[in-house]
């Protein structure tokens, strides 16, 4: 009997000892997964952001469900008071810089470091969608929510921003690295307002740009959330677009000269029509543009004819070139051999092809580490990931001028973007978010 007991006894004792290295095995693990601030995998939650991007959408001058809430006008200053409402209610201060652009503040563990910017625009080009830019904002200030709710203080500051009149030129953005001309600001805007005017209306100081201007070092990394406006990442299947950079974009006019003349006595062999020539011209741009490797994009997007009668052939044709790549190098080479076919097609038709150089973009790399950052976030919620540029301007191109950037992309329905049609799924949003949570938290207490 007392065999038995003894038995019994030490039988209990393994027992005890195995369920204390099982309890302890799992207090190990749940430590692993949590992050140094004592916070396991912190989730966005969706139905808060879905309810609030569909709210943000209903601000505007709308006809039959299309959004019309250009920069400036009374859509445009309801939807910053919306975004103003959400920041207070998520514990922010509240400023309107001297260009107009609104950023709210939480303070961090450590008011000497520089802070960390978040954030996106609301503003939207006519008839366009509510995702665009909105995703970045209302994901910005899901981040500071999770804060509130997980009860956690970064070492840095933290700002959102809400960007003024990004659509119509990155205004907000060019303020703040000092590129905002003063004859930018007597530029008539789509709200019928100059820029001079629209950044006054708004709470701005014109008088005083200067004082909106950061220098490098004034914060510590840029963030921001965007949707894809393309349809990579839904081809690809894939959740999370990590951003490689944003594409430079160089836009030109070509001018194509012939001859005008009569377009009933005027021989066929005879003629140097110019519209003819530029439609060849087109072809060519849009064939070498295909044929070259890369992800390098050429558009014809205005093309104007004159004298414009239906009975005199075109001897002027003025049209449009707008060149994009990750690469300076590339989209140079790419102009290099658009410039020599058209040069081979002037010959061969009788006519003159000019190109005029307009405006140019230089691309903007994210940097290298949040890129790192931003995939292992993403692995580490389980989701997928791409690598990817982006084909349109952000106001984060112009941030990378003085801090290390980041992009973080989520699928867009069918690639479509800058239409009433522009849809991004509840899931996929907070996917985002969820993502720039923990990159954030990176950024703030990044690992050695």
């Amino acid at each position: 009997m007392r065999g038995n007991l003894h038995n019994i006894n030490l039988f209990c004792y393994l027992n005890r000892m195995v369920i204390a290295r099982f309890l302890f095995s799992a207090v190990l693990l749940m430590l692993c997964m949590f992050n140094v601030y004592g916070q396991s995998k912190v989730i966005a939650n969706e139905g808060r952001i879905e309810a609030r991007i569909k709210a943000l959408g209903l601000i505007g001058d709308t006809a039959a469900g299309i959004l019309k809430r250009v920069a400036f006008s009374s859509g445009d200053i309801a939807a910053r008071n919306y975004i103003i409402s959400l920041m207070r209610t998520a514990g922010l201060s509240i400023r309107i810089d001297q260009a107009g652009n609104i950023i709210g503040t939480r303070k961090g563990k450590d008011p000497s470091l520089p802070p960390i910017l978040l954030g996106s625009h609301t503003d939207a080009v006519p008839n366009g969608g509510i995702y665009d830019g909105d995703v970045g904002v209302i994901g910005a200030i899901e981040c500071i929510e999770l804060l509130n709710e997980n009860h956690l203080v970064t070492d840095h500051p933290l700002e959102v921003i809400d960007f003024v009149d990004e659509e119509g030129g990155l205004t907000g953005s060019n303020a703040m690295i000092g590129e905002l001309s003063s004859a930018r600001l007597d530029a008539l805007t789509s709200s019928g307002k100059t820029i001079r005017q629209g950044i006054k209306d708004l709470g701005g100081d014109v008088d005083h740009l200067d004082k909106a201007i950061l220098k490098k070092g004034d914060i510590r990394a840029y963030l921001e959330l965007h949707i894809e406006q393309g349809g990579n990442l839904e081809r690809a299947h894939r959740d999370i677009g990590v951003v490689e950079g944003i594409v430079g974009k160089a836009d030109w006019s070509i001018v194509v000269t012939g001859s005008t003349n009569h377009a009933g006595t005027t021989p066929m062999p005879l003629r140097k029509d110019a519209l003819v020539t530029a439609a060849r011209l087109v072809i060519l741009i849009n064939e070498t543009a295909l044929r070259i490797p890369g992800r390098q994009v050429a558009t014809v997007g205005q093309i104007s004819a004159f004298p414009g009668a239906t009975n005199v052939i075109p001897g002027k044709v003025i049209m449009s070139l707008d060149l994009r790549d990750l690469s300076r190098q590339k989209s140079d080479s790419v102009l290099a051999l658009i410039r020599q076919q058209a040069d081979s097609l002037a010959g061969v038709t009788g006519t003159t092809i000019q190109f005029v150089a307009k405006n140019a973009a230089m691309p903007a790399m994210t940097d290298r580490r949040i890129q790192e950052m931003i995939a292992s976030a993403a692995r580490g919620l389980g989701f997928s990931t791409l690598y990817l540029p982006s084909g349109a301007g952000h106001d984060a191109q112009d941030m990378a001028r003085i801090a290390p950037m980041g992009m973080i992309f989520v699928p867009s329905k069918n690639g479509i973007s800058h239409s009433p049609e522009e849809y991004t799924a509840p899931g996929d949003m907070a996917n985002g978010a969820s993502v720039l949570f923990h990159v954030l938290m990176m950024v703030d207490r990044p690992t050695p």
